[in-house]
């Protein structure tokens, strides 16, 4: 079971309702996990147009559908500015469930989706984003890591998680210290969504990124080359991420293989797994 909602990031009611639901299946998919049955979580302020309310919930609808997820129900409460998500049930066969806390030495890194949203979508508060940029965003906001959790269900993995408030670092950091392990990410690698880097130059960053930034400092080993901009890209904050997965060096060319089979159009191998120290990431180009 879990939980997910936040306010829009998005002007869209639908989009909004969509991206949120993505968003909340996601954690059943990163434990290798198939969404049953999801309620909606809403705040909504009770002077909106209610129709606005019902293209979000016809986003979120339509989502969990694509998932093969029922929505069987779900409470609104009034609130100041409006929230949507899904309370999730999924469920796995016992001991086939992926945590993130078993990552090995040698393992590679996969990430599912680019990364750069964060910036995307508070530029668009700021009106500082291309449609086209926003647009293509959206839609990766919106994609399911349904087929990401299945590709990775089939070869067999070690260890996944979704990537999302805490940013790529953020998460990863959760995995190293309950794997016991370290990491090194090669920053050239990671994919980053067309039009986060040229807002980055603006000055564009949302506040959780730089707190992430800032959690990860007893963490991060920043290589010299590393820049200050780099940096945020790789701690910003992300919604509806993809998957990081910790898999075996003997299985990368088949998860890769698979991944590309299933339909998941981005998948960037982004670093590996050390032997320590534990609970650290070294960054490096």
């Amino acid at each position: 079971m879990t939980v997910d909602f936040f306010t829009p990031i998005t002007d869209d009611p639908f989009e909004f309702g969509s991206i949120a639901a993505a968003n909340s299946l996601s954690d059943v998919y990163a434990m290798g996990g198939k969404p049953l049955l999801a309620m909606n979580v809403v705040g909504f302020p009770a002077d909106l147009a209610q129709e606005m309310l019902a293209d979000v919930l016809l986003g979120g609808y339509a989502k969990a559908g694509e998932a093969g997820c029922m929505i069987v129900g779900g409470h609104t409460v009034d609130d100041a500015e409006p929230k949507y998500g899904l309370s999730v049930v999924g469920v796995v066969e016992p001991g086939k469930q992926v945590s993130n806390a078993a990552a090995q030495p040698g393992d590679h890194l996969i990430l599912t989706k680019p990364i750069g949203t964060g910036i995307i979508t508070t530029g668009a508060k700021q009106q500082k984003v291309d449609p086209d940029v926003m647009k293509n965003a959206v839609e990766t906001m919106a994609t399911l890591n349904r087929a990401a959790a299945e590709a990775m269900m089939k070869i067999g993995v070690n260890s996944c998680t979704d990537i999302t408030g805490y940013g790529l670092m953020g998460h990863l950091r959760g995995m190293v210290r309950a794997s016991k392990v370290g990491a090194r990410i090669h920053f050239n690698n990671v994919p980053i969504l067309p039009g986060a880097w040229d807002l980055l130059k603006q000055g564009v960053v949302p506040g959780g990124t730089h707190r992430n930034l800032q959690n990860v400092s007893d963490t991060a080993r920043w290589d010299a080359e590393i820049t200050d901009d780099q940096q945020i890209l790789l701690c910003d904050a992300q919604t509806s991420g993809g998957l990081l997965i910790s898999v075996p060096e003997s299985k990368v060319d088949q998860l890769l293989i698979e991944l590309k089979a299933e339909g998941v159009p981005i998948s960037a191998v982004v670093g590996e797994i050390t032997d320590g120290p534990a609970g650290t990431i070294e960054v490096v180009p």
